[in-house]
């Protein structure tokens, strides 16, 4: 039987430590704690970790973070959506997002040519400048090539980029593939379109990508998934791992609930029952917002990865 322990501060506290006291504490910050715990066990089991995530967290400021952690050797397969790209490539090549206000009159942001995510704004000019790189990184690669499954076009914009804090730049190096089953789906996809009027034999092959998403890990593979939101990037690692066998280890973290029968809900035993995770996998589900719960998260296991010599480092 546990026992509800009380949490107090200590002098010198790591964040390690303060998770986990979070295990003794209750509600949430048990999963918390406990999802750090699934996210140590998957490295340390050497299982191929899929980190996937919405757009809206790139818009963030966790974008140097995932950047990070693919440095770090904590993720070998990125899946997120097309806005997720498109603002990476943006920071990468100088836009700076502001920090705005959730109550603020958007009418007014939209005449002044800004636009809302939350309480961060993006300025149109962000995307205008974004077009004009996109189309520059499209003509090269159209010279080397027409046809371009979806992960190897991103990995070659990666290479093109140089910005550290990069998610593409650092799994381009680390031969981290990107998928983006939804590419389409913003002013990237719009872009694609519009290059492809003007070459009518470039194709972008999202058919191709699901053979080698499906292809990069094995069935014997262990295999573990840290979710951060849900849609489509959470949805397409889970339908890869279900193809191979099921995941080992799992960590949700979201804002969603499950009685909304929807991906972003979905717990982890209710994965089980499509057996998209292993019926005695190690899984933990944190209802919260993925700025505050996974930073906490993730730098708790990174400390105690770090002690064990199990991150890499250059």
């Amino acid at each position: 039987m546990e026992i509800v322990s009380d949490y107090k501060w200590e002098k010198g506290q790591t964040i390690q430590r303060m998770v986990e006291q979070f295990g003794s504490l209750g509600f949430q910050s048990i999963q918390l704690n406990r999802a750090s715990e699934v996210a140590i066990k998957m490295k340390r089991e050497g299982a191929k970790i899929f980190l996937t995530f919405t757009s809206n967290m790139v818009t963030s400021g966790l974008r140097g973070f995932f950047a990070q952690l693919i440095s770090l050797g904590m993720a070998d397969v990125i899946v997120t959506t097309v806005g997720g790209i498109e603002e990476d490539i943006m920071k990468a090549t100088g836009e700076r997002f502001i920090i705005g206000n959730f109550k603020v009159d958007d009418l007014a942001l939209h005449e002044q040519g800004v636009n809302r995510v939350g309480n961060l704004f993006i300025p149109n000019e962000s995307y205008e400048k974004f077009e004009d790189k996109l189309n520059a990184f499209l003509e090269l690669l159209y010279a080397k090539k027409p046809r371009w499954a979806v992960s190897e076009l991103l990995k070659e914009i990666g290479l093109l980029l140089d910005d550290k804090d990069s998610i593409l730049y650092q799994a381009a190096r680390h031969n981290v593939p990107i998928f983006c089953p939804a590419i389409t789906d913003g002013a990237f996809g719009f872009h694609l379109y519009l290059f492809q009027q003007r070459h009518k034999d470039f194709i972008v092959d999202v058919v191709e990508d699901f053979k080698n998403i499906v292809l990069c890990i094995s069935y014997d593979d262990k295999k573990g998934a840290i979710c951060l939101g849900g849609s489509i990037s959470k949805h397409h690692a889970l339908l890869a791992c279900l193809l191979n066998g099921g995941i080992n280890y799992a960590v949700y973290l979201t804002t969603a609930r499950d009685t909304s029968g929807s991906m972003s809900g979905a717990t982890t035993d209710e994965a089980k029952s499509w057996g998209k995770i292993k019926d005695d996998s190690d899984a933990a589900t944190v209802i919260g917002d993925v700025t505050i719960t996974f930073p906490l998260m993730m730098a708790a296991a990174l400390e105690q990865l770090e002690t064990e010599g199990l991150l890499q480092h250059g």
